[in-house]
């Protein structure tokens, strides 16, 4: 009896001991970074996918392009369908390995498509299990198959560029999982981020430059209706609260010339009434910024020219936000700055009959502001 057990213990052990049968090797997967989406003329999507090839083996059977990048290889492949699984499907005839979703990080995503829907595309980018929703999120001016193919100087390809502009925070920062939430929220408008490519140095080849945010693009229901300027997109991240960098120049009536400011930290608040049948929103808005350069010659020091210029802070920041609010709310019709969410969390048995109409309402929303301005620093010292 003892032997019997001791034999089915050394069983269990070497059944635990079997390894992973089913594991896949990264020798035999091509491990996609970034992924382009372009719409063909004949109306058919067009997916371009950027391979890291760390063994820089460029080729290896694959027939794609092959990107000198910052020491690194990566290959670009393009395949067509009517639909994303039919243009992989397609991709996967020109590949000799599977393709590994896993580690994309962006998504970048032509104006033209954009403009006829996109949410149809990002549907798979969802539901498949590989996918990471921590992918950003980018609408090209040109196409994606032209953003995917540069050479950047610095980093290994253009994705990282990418990722890391958007980590910066100086514009728009939409992943997958962001972006899939404002598709789904109570108005349905979504803005992402724009890129463009920026000319290449005097003496560089076309494609030894990068890609840069110089947009934002506005969607409603998933289709591209517009853009917005990099200055309003600043205004849009302080109506959501989102604001993280911010680089204010005033010009006081009273000065000679110019004073710039960087922003520390900066808190938005929202807060909505009801009076009666008419819907209004307070905007309270703290700032704390740094003074980073004086041109004017007056004395930061002194404190009565202290509260002038935290005055012409408030002021300028205000001037941002209504012009933002002029673009969005006026022009556009679109919320993308979160009103119809804020009604919603806070008058929310009212706001089942408001949303109905919400899109005719918006525009009509009574917005005041009210503004604290402070300026912390006001430099280590002068030059006199």
């Amino acid at each position: 009896m003892r032997c019997t057990k001791v034999i089915y213990f050394i069983g269990i052990i070497f059944f635990l001991l079997t390894g992973c049968w089913d594991r896949k090797e990264t020798n035999d997967l091509w491990v996609v970074t970034g992924v382009g989406l372009d719409q063909t003329k004949g109306g058919e999507v067009e997916v371009t996918v950027e391979i890291h090839s760390p063994s820089g083996n460029e080729g290896d059977g694959a027939g794609g392009e092959g990107n000198q990048a910052g020491g690194n290889k990566t290959i670009l492949q393009t395949g067509k369908g009517v639909s994303i699984p039919k243009a992989i499907e397609d991709l996967d005839t020109k590949l000799p390995r599977e393709i590994l979703w896993s580690h994309t990080e962006a998504i970048v995503i032509n104006k033209e498509l954009a403009e006829t829907g996109i949410r149809e595309e990002l549907d798979f980018f969802i539901r498949h299990p590989e996918p990471r929703l921590r992918s950003y999120v980018f609408i090209s001016e040109g196409n994606a198959k032209d953003i995917m193919a540069l050479l950047p100087p610095l980093e290994r390809s253009s994705s990282e560029v990418l990722i890391e502009l958007a980590k910066s925070e100086i514009l728009m920062k939409v992943t997958l999982f962001d972006l899939m939430e404002m598709l789904k929220g109570e108005s349905g408008a979504s803005i992402l981020p724009m890129i463009d490519i920026l000319p290449p140095e005097e003496g560089k080849q076309p494609l030894e430059t990068i890609a840069y945010i110089n947009r934002s693009a506005i969607l409603e229901h998933g289709r591209m209706i517009g853009t917005i300027t990099d200055r309003l997109t600043r205004g849009v991240l302080w109506f959501r609260n989102e604001i993280k960098e911010s680089t204010v120049t005033v010009k006081p009536e009273e000065a000679d010339g110019l004073i710039s400011m960087k922003l520390i930290k900066g808190r938005t608040e929202l807060i909505p009434k009801i009076d009666g049948n008419q819907l209004k929103m307070t905007v309270k808005v703290e700032t704390i910024d740094d003074v980073i350069q004086n041109k004017t010659n007056w004395d930061l020091k002194n404190m009565e020219k202290h509260k002038m210029l935290e005055k012409e802070l408030a002021q300028k920041i205000e001037m941002r936000l209504t012009d933002t609010l002029e673009m969005v709310q006026k022009e556009m019709e679109v919320d993308i700055i979160d009103f119809g969410e804020t009604f919603r969390q806070k008058h929310p048995d009212k706001w089942k009959s408001i949303k109905r109409d919400w899109k005719e309402r918006f525009p009509s929303v009574e917005v005041t502001f009210e503004i604290k301005a402070s300026v912390l620093r006001t430099g280590q010292g002068s030059i006199p």
